[in-house]
């Protein structure tokens, strides 16, 4: 039985331990001023904006727990090394979610002459380059779950949906159906992918025009 498990587990544990490690890179390089460099001619598209105030009152909470939970231990738990614990927990859930904003916020899409970068966090990193594109439009979407990666079969053949908050505001349709890398390995062949951008029209605008630079004398 153990040895079904341990092919499921060791995935998952080296997932989780990527995600942490960039959360604290993240955290690093936003706290110390230090963005990740654009590459030349690039743009940068932001994705924060629908989820930024959830995360900022969840931040505002955990900050507050904090102090009044080490002030009910202190009174109600005779012994000192379980204020230490919950105090630690606590500061570490706090500087946690600093550096999945800070995740979210250094890692925005891209869009440059060699093609649209999808990104999301430190989890999802999508590079398409203009000639597997056919198309950029914008349109906002509601989706069913929270989950940022989550596929739909469309008319056209299977869709990735990289939301946020529920949400997507750009369509990206391909010449033809590409395997894209996700956090738990390579997608099955996609046809469209849809994104959430803070400026959707923004990003359809730039988009256009790499496209139009990359295949003169066609119209998207």
């Amino acid at each position: 039985m153990r040895e079904h498990h341990r092919p499921a587990v060791a995935p998952l544990l080296r997932r989780a331990v990527a995600y942490e490690i960039g959360m604290w890179r993240s955290l690093y390089r936003w706290i110390l001023r230090r963005p990740l460099a654009l590459p030349p001619h690039t743009q940068a598209f932001g994705y924060l904006g629908v989820v930024k105030p959830i995360l900022g009152v969840f931040i505002a909470l955990s900050a507050i727990e904090i102090p009044v939970f080490d002030l009910i231990i202190r009174r109600t738990v005779p012994w000192e090394w379980v204020r230490h614990v919950v105090l630690a927990l606590g500061v570490w859930g706090l500087l946690w979610m600093i550096g999945l904003l800070a995740s979210l916020r250094l890692h925005p899409h891209l869009v440059g002459r060699d093609g649209l970068r999808i990104r999301n966090g430190t989890t999802v990193d999508i590079a398409l380059p203009w000639a597997a594109v056919a198309s950029v439009t914008a349109g906002y979407r509601s989706l069913p779950s929270s989950r940022t990666i989550q596929v739909e079969q469309g008319e056209a053949g299977t869709v990735l949906n990289v939301s946020t908050g529920s949400q997507t505001s750009v369509d990206v349709v391909l010449r033809e159906p590409v395997a894209v890398p996700l956090p738990k390995g390579p997608s099955a062949p996609v046809t469209e992918i849809r994104i959430y951008a803070d400026d959707p029209h923004a990003l359809v605008a730039r988009a256009r025009e790499h496209l139009a630079a990359a295949r003169p004398g066609t119209r998207r």
